[in-house]
């Protein structure tokens, strides 16, 4: 299956989930707590995964599948494996912010083949195939021109649900905020990273994202031309990921990723 193929599967899945999500937004209530009492997941976040899991069972039984709220994630038999996270943003979701998307990304051994990030109260779809480019609405997404100096950087960023590791990013906040032209917060880094690519942001960073919260977000970025590096993090920080132009990445790095 190509990966134009693969990207219909993708966005097939999205949607699906999606479909299970906008009825219940600003009404559902959480479920339990996940890694802190911060972290929570709602009975939303598991039907969206069966809707996304029962698409891809159709389409592609024999790949495997790991997904935020799924429980038997297995590698599957074909060499590709889908990344699935069937809400992000769910504290947005639960509080009636219009902040969170559906995202569904696909890869095999060299890394992500196609996704996408659907956010649909607004009805965008940014799509990505590894070597064709990055869309948005069928429009192509490519870089502003020229980068910004990190001074007239809008940088995006998120926070970590354990106490520990938001003190050690609210000191690297503290730093940066002076240096740039101003920091936002939105709480999906699967849309921030979506929006990035769009010249929404010019930058975006975060310590202790998970791979399912930036699978398709990193591949959308990557093909829209943006350089996509590790965070290293260290000192109460776990890895991470940042997203900017090629020529504000390092600038970018040097002040955060110490």
């Amino acid at each position: 299956m190509s990966g134009d193929e693969l990207l219909a599967v993708a966005e097939e899945a999205a949607r699906a989930g999606a479909a299970v999500l906008v009825p219940r937004f600003g009404r559902e209530a959480a479920l339990a707590a996940k890694s802190s009492p911060t972290d929570l997941v709602s009975e939303a976040d598991l039907a969206s995964e069966r809707a996304i899991r029962a698409v891809l069972a159709a389409a592609r039984p024999d790949d495997g599948v790991l997904g935020e709220e799924g429980t038997g994630d297995v590698p599957g038999t074909t060499g590709l494996r889908w990344v699935v996270d069937p809400l992000d943003g769910t504290i947005d979701y639960l509080y009636g912010h219009p902040q969170w998307c559906v995202s569904v990304a696909v890869e095999d051994e060299d890394g992500g083949v196609a996704g996408v990030v659907f956010d649909p109260l607004r009805d965008e779809l940014f799509r990505a195939v590894r070597g064709g480019g990055a869309t948005l609405g069928g429009a192509p997404l490519s870089l502003r021109e020229p980068a910004p100096e990190l001074a007239g950087a809008l940088v995006a960023t998120g926070f970590g649900y354990e106490a520990r590791v938001r003190a050690a990013q609210a000191a690297i906040v503290t730093e940066l905020l002076p240096e740039v032209r101003d920091i936002r917060r939105a709480g999906s880094a699967a849309l921030d990273l979506a929006w990035t690519a769009a010249g929404r942001h010019d930058a975006y960073y975060e310590f202790g994202v998970q791979h399912w919260d930036v699978a398709a977000g990193a591949l959308i970025a990557a093909e829209a031309g943006l350089a996509v590096r590790t965070l290293v993090g260290g000192d109460g920080l776990p890895p991470g990921i940042a997203v900017a132009a090629p020529g504000l990445i390092d600038p970018l790095l040097a002040r955060v990723d110490r």
